[in-house]
């Protein structure tokens, strides 16, 4: 499961890069522990005004890495794993800078989680988001993941997606509200400097303290769900999906 999550600075403006392009720079968990120490030294770096997400290769990141849940024998596992993931997905969020996703190709599952928490998704016109969960893997996000995706998009979206399975073309994500802007693949990069610029040349305590009182407003007060991921990381369900998926195959759920 190799891979990494990089860190560079210029000037005022960081760059968080998911690289692990051979596989879609699908997330391991090692992964996601760098991406929170990342974001733990950037709150202490006075000098970053800006931070942009972005995948190496060719694709943002193609969600969770699969291989890690075949070890996975109960629901605890799944939630230990959810909490893993929380704990660097929650730190992202709370980052006190902007934060800029730049999506091109594949943002789906913990991808499109990922970008749901930055400030602001600015994709190519091949960017693809989904939470593809109930075709493949027969898992489900973690509560506060469901409702930071349903603050963007709103609930029945959010129903639509899982529900269907569907991926959003870039076109289709702009629809409904969860990039704000698409742009053609070749200027993206020089997109994502413009607006870099922009936002390092203001205030930036109007900034953090906008986003810290955002975050009480929707996301601080939700309700525990420990039990929902507990009951379907402990499925057979979540073991047939994992298997299929492994082997490459369609799996046959029971509901159970």
């Amino acid at each position: 499961m190799a891979g990494r999550v990089t860190l560079e600075t210029d000037g005022t403006v960081a760059n968080i890069t998911f690289d692990r392009p051979e596989a879609r720079n699908a997330i391991t968990g090692e992964m996601f522990e760098q991406l929170h120490d990342h974001c733990e030294s950037l709150d202490s770096d006075g000098s970053v005004r800006v931070v942009v997400l972005r995948g190496a290769g060719g694709n943002f990141v193609a969600g969770g890495d699969i291989r890690q849940f075949r070890s996975f024998t109960d629901g605890e596992d799944g939630v230990a794993y959810e909490k893993l993931t929380g704990r660097a997905i929650g730190r992202l969020e709370k980052l006190s800078k902007p934060t800029i996703a730049a999506v091109d190709g594949y943002a789906v599952g913990g991808g499109m989680i990922l970008a749901s928490v930055c400030d602001l998704r600015i994709c190519s016109e091949r960017a693809m988001f989904g939470l593809p969960i109930a075709r493949t893997l027969g898992n489900v996000p973690a509560g506060k993941n469901l409702a930071r995706i349903a603050n963007i998009i709103g609930v029945a979206k959010t129903k639509q997606l899982i529900l269907t399975a569907k991926l959003l073309s870039a076109t289709e994500a702009l629809g409904a509200g969860l990039v704000s802007e698409v742009v053609p693949e070749a200027g993206l990069e020089g997109r994502i400097e413009e607006l870099s610029r922009t936002i390092a040349s203001h205030a930036p305590l109007t900034i953090s303290a906008s986003k810290e009182a955002l975050h009480r407003f929707y996301l601080d007060k939700l309700p525990e769900t420990t039990d929902i991921t507990r009951r379907v990381y402990g499925s057979e369900d979540f073991r047939e999906g994992v298997a299929a998926f492994t082997e490459k195959r369609r799996p046959e759920w029971k509901g159970r």
